[in-house]
């Protein structure tokens, strides 16, 4: 070995260093690689603030400052005068302010009618505020046109029933009452100008006690509906009720 160390020995003696060496390399090579390799695979390993730190986008850039703002511009407010029509700002504060007297009105003007106010050459003794003056003194003013009174209206079951004057009970029907038929029926009912019906429809109600109903409302009257002093004809609801004693 001593002699293969010197340059003079040739060569002679050889050892397997070479290849220890390569094997080596490629070992600690290997190494690296895996060590590597792990945290891009297995990344939950990772600590968590790592992986926030990652994750989480960057903040946003400031916002930009605001415009400056507008100079003010101050506007100097000058007290003026009107002098001989004409727009002057006064130099100096007057020591005395003057009063301005205004000149009375001249007297009404009488015009050939002999009224005041009345119009040259108008007729003498006319009346004041010329022709519409005369008819509001004279009271001729014209009549208002009468408005029609419409021949019908519509009024609620209230107020119809506070014009009901006889009534007229309707008579169960045996049917209805052996069934146990009981409720309300609703009839749209027309009141003339006397207070007689003239004309009932029904509305809803019980296919049983409709027809009781209807006879028994025939035979009510009401007082005469007034509109502006005068009997109209009326449209209205009627409701009658069948109820059984003891239910």
């Amino acid at each position: 070995m001593f002699e293969d160390s010197l340059i003079e020995s040739g060569g002679k003696l050889k050892t397997a260093r070479g290849w220890t060496s390569i094997v080596s390399f490629l070992i600690q090579f290997m190494i690296i690689g895996v060590m590597v390799l792990i945290p891009l695979i297995f990344t939950e390993a990772l600590p968590k603030s790592i992986q926030l730190g990652f994750l989480v986008a960057p903040p946003p850039p400031p916002p930009p400052p605001p415009p400056a703002a507008a100079p003010v511009k101050i506007v100097k407010v000058i007290q003026t005068d009107i002098v001989n029509g004409q727009l002057r700002t006064p130099t100096k504060i007057p020591q005395k302010v003057q009063m301005i007297k205004e000149e009375e009105a001249p007297p009404p003007v009488m015009a050939a009618s002999g009224v005041v106010g009345g119009v040259p050459g108008g007729v003498p003794g006319g009346s004041m505020n010329g022709v519409l003056g005369s008819i509001a003194s004279a009271g001729s003013v014209a009549a208002l046109p009468k408005i029609a009174t419409p021949q019908r209206v519509r009024v609620s079951s209230g107020v119809s029933q506070g014009l009901l004057v006889r009534r007229v009970n309707p008579t169960y029907p045996p049917l209805a009452r052996q069934a146990r038929i009981q409720g309300s029926v609703v009839l749209q009912a027309q009141i003339s100008k006397t207070g007689d019906i003239e004309n009932l429809q029904l509305i809803s109600g019980h296919p049983m006690l409709a027809p009781a109903a209807i006879e028994a409302v025939k035979q009510w009257k009401y007082k005469p509906y007034l509109l502006n002093g005068e009997p109209v004809e009326v449209d209205t609801q009627v409701q009658v009720n069948f109820t059984l004693a003891g239910s």
